[in-house]
């Protein structure tokens, strides 16, 4: 069965890495994309979405969203991927054609004509999201699901650190909206599960090995994310964060455990997260929570069934 997919996306490498994923999948089919600040400014992102529609001769429509979160200032994630969010190879990007409506108007009129019959895939912070929502509160119920990149799990074992929840620490009042809303299904892939999900040497060499014009493109905006992982493992590898997302909304079976409960936005002085309100063993935390819908979060992945999914699907 074919899922159509509506893709919200800050453009950058693993965000470009999840559209050819998506338009290397028979069983997927993207309908409409929409823009948000995150890995580079809103603007970059809607230039690297149409860079990447030509690519792969996709003609859909496409919604400029937010530049900013609901409340601050953007946190442009420069440094992971590039200025331009492509790893800034140069590539001409010109402006896409745009629908004349907001991310957040094309979000909830798609919803409405038609219902059930949609998946919104999240992959960067959840401005837009957000907005939809202030202009229909049922919005998630009306999408047959909501899979969103972002969030960090339950609470950890003692002594476990975690990647940064860049979605999420990106506009936390936008993700506390998102997690308080009605919903048909929310599916929470947090960094808990991308930063497990390694594409290695091996799988990179295949990528480059495939000669294919997709392949192609993704190992040349590499570059600069490799250059940023290798400071965390000394290895020139990198997480599946938004593939992971995309590739459990159309394989479930690629989650090998998740917790259903409330998820909360918290924040430690420095980093906010978005939590679900259960202890790494199931149990309640140690304070009072916001209660909330449930959101099923996953805890545990097949990565390596994944990692050679991803890789075919782009070398195909």
């Amino acid at each position: 069965m074919t899922r159509r997919i509506v893709v919200d996306t800050d453009t950058g490498i693993d965000d470009a890495h999840t559209l050819l994923y998506l338009a290397g999948r028979p069983d997927a089919e993207i309908v409409a994309i929409t823009s948000v600040f995150g890995n580079c400014e809103e603007e970059d992102a809607v230039r690297n979405i149409g860079h990447v529609n030509r690519l792969i001769g996709l003609d859909v429509p496409v919604a400029r969203g937010a530049a900013e979160p609901l409340a601050g200032t953007a946190n442009i994630a420069g440094h992971v991927h590039g200025k331009d969010g492509l790893g800034d190879r140069g590539y001409h990007r010109p402006l896409p054609p745009v629908t004349g409506e907001s991310a957040a108007e094309l979000l909830v009129r798609l919803a409405a004509e038609q219902p059930g019959e949609l998946d919104l895939l999240a992959l960067g912070p959840l401005t837009n999201l957000a907005a939809a929502l202030r202009l229909d509160p049922e919005l998630f119920t009306r999408y047959r699901s909501v899979v969103l990149m972002g969030g960090s799990g339950p609470y950890a074992p003692p002594g476990t650190l975690l990647m940064i929840d860049a979605n999420v620490h990106n506009d936390p009042a936008a993700a506390r909206a998102v997690f308080a809303a009605p919903r048909n299904e929310l599916v929470m892939v947090g960094v808990n599960v991308t930063g497990t999900t390694i594409l290695d040497e091996r799988a990179i060499g295949a990528l480059r090995a495939a000669g294919t014009p997709r392949a192609r493109f993704a190992t040349e905006i590499l570059d600069s994310y490799l250059d940023f992982y290798q400071n965390e493992w000394g290895r020139r590898i990198i997480p599946l964060h938004d593939p992971l997302a995309a590739g459990i909304l159309l394989d479930p079976g690629f989650a090998t455990a998740s917790m259903y409960g409330p998820v909360n936005i918290r924040s430690d002085g420095f980093l906010s997260r978005a939590r679900l309100m259960r202890t790494h063993d199931g149990l309640p935390p140690a304070f009072p929570y916001e209660p909330a819908p449930d959101t099923r979060v996953i805890t545990a992945v097949d990565a390596p069934r994944f990692v050679a999914d991803f890789v075919e699907a782009l070398t195909q």
